[in-house]
């Protein structure tokens, strides 16, 4: 379990990035930060590995003040998964997984055994363990990425809108990847985005954050869509005019259902339980 204790964070040019920010982030749940660029998300996740630290307030990992732990060693055994990859453009794909592991002291023919594992794990041909991520596609450079931030096994995985550099149709497949490598391996998951869709799809609980990372809502995308707590989180998730304020339409086929566009967004099933 991570838990922020009334955190904040001030830079030294002044701005106030987080401001009393207090919340639990359950174990081998994930967890989205969601909100516009500038309301304090990616310096919330990155004060989980001392990549960012407060100025007041805390950030604890079952239990233990992450500031008694030395950065270097804390950041080695968690999960750090960035947009673009960050991969190293010198090390061979298996060598980029394996780096982790061979700092933390295996040997590195244990460390590519492993790295080579990790690439079928995340759909990726073994036939490029050798290729450099010049070599590979954006989509093939994300997926080296989360192997990378699985290789040590942590229990944390930090995920910094991984998936925004890349087309909508392999977003969309590394999305279902991430729920499907979840569902495997059952980690805790921290992960940031501005989009809402992606926070509903991926998120057993989703914080939609305001300036300065202070909470509009935190739920289930169940809680927030049935009750959202004020018209910013309407207005931000869509309930109100976008394409989850959906209405009955009857056709000669069936009653679908559209959005305040007149889209048709679905099919409604008559007399089907809900789950």
């Amino acid at each position: 379990m991570i838990e922020f204790r009334g955190v904040s964070k001030t830079f030294p040019d002044g701005t106030e990035a987080v401001h009393e920010f207090s919340l639990v982030l359950p174990a081998r749940k994930t967890t989205v930060f969601v909100g516009s660029s500038g309301c304090g998300k990616t310096t919330l996740l990155r004060m989980i590995n001392r990549m960012v630290d407060p100025t007041s307030g805390t950030v604890e990992i079952d239990g233990e003040d992450v500031a008694r732990r030395k950065p270097v060693q804390l950041r080695r055994s968690i999960g750090y998964v960035m947009q673009n990859s960050g991969l190293m453009p010198h090390f061979t794909v298996v060598d980029n997984i394996a780096t982790v592991p061979v700092l933390q002291g295996r040997t590195r023919r244990d460390a590519r055994s492993r790295a080579l594992e990790l690439m079928a794990t995340v759909g990726l041909d073994t036939a490029l363990a050798n290729r450099y991520p010049s070599q590979l596609s954006g989509g093939q450079q994300q997926r080296v990425g989360v192997a990378r931030g699985l290789a040590a096994d942590p229990n944390i995985l930090l995920m910094d809108e991984p998936f925004g550099a890349v087309d909508p149709i392999v977003r969309a497949e590394l999305q279902q990847e991430l729920l499907r490598l979840q569902d495997e391996f059952d980690k805790t998951i921290v992960f940031v985005t501005h989009d809402i869709d992606e926070a509903f799809l991926l998120g057993d609980q989703v914080a939609i954050l305001q300036v300065g990372g202070r909470i509009a809502q935190v739920g289930s995308p169940s809680a927030l869509i049935e009750a959202p707590a004020n018209e910013f989180v309407a207005s931000f998730i869509g309930a109100e005019a976008g394409k989850r304020a959906l209405h009955a339409k009857r056709t000669a086929n069936g009653t679908v259902l559209v959005d305040a566009q007149g889209r048709t967004q679905g099919v409604l099933v008559e007399g089907a339980d809900a789950p």
